[in-house]
């Protein structure tokens, strides 16, 4: 089953950083074994410095891979599900764009690879599956 990797994780690659995640990303890489959301996408390039150039080569980074968009009615509203939820065993995830993200992979049967803790509730208590 493909991956989709989290924002988080494609920070740590795009800063040098050699995490876990960063190293299972780039065995997934090469095997051909990930898939993108049009959500990470977003929030990966808005967190670039200024400039074009690798603004540029980031977005052609990204978009090598199919990528699926998270949007449409039945996904917020499954997504707004999974938080309440969640809010009400007392845990409040601090990211619409994260629930989306969860939601997603839970409902397609993609693992998650992330280093964000915002979620480790979905693992725990809606079945998200988690790659390591």
């Amino acid at each position: 089953m493909p991956v989709l990797a989290d924002t988080s994780v494609w920070i740590d690659q795009l800063r040098g950083r050699t995490t876990a995640q960063v190293q299972l990303l780039a065995q997934r890489v090469a095997a051909g074994d990930v898939v993108q959301a049009d959500l990470v996408v977003m929030e990966v390039l808005q967190g670039l410095p200024p400039g074009q150039r690798l603004f540029q080569q980031a977005r052609l980074h990204l978009l090598q891979f199919p990528t699926f968009a998270l949007g449409g009615i039945p996904m917020v509203i499954r997504s707004a599900y999974n938080y309440r939820t969640l809010r009400q065993r007392g845990l409040t995830i601090r990211s619409a764009i994260d629930c989306m993200i969860a939601t997603f992979c839970i409902n397609s049967g993609f693992e998650l690879l992330h280093n964000d803790r915002d979620f480790d509730p979905f693992e725990q208590h809606l079945g998200l599956r988690v790659a390591r």
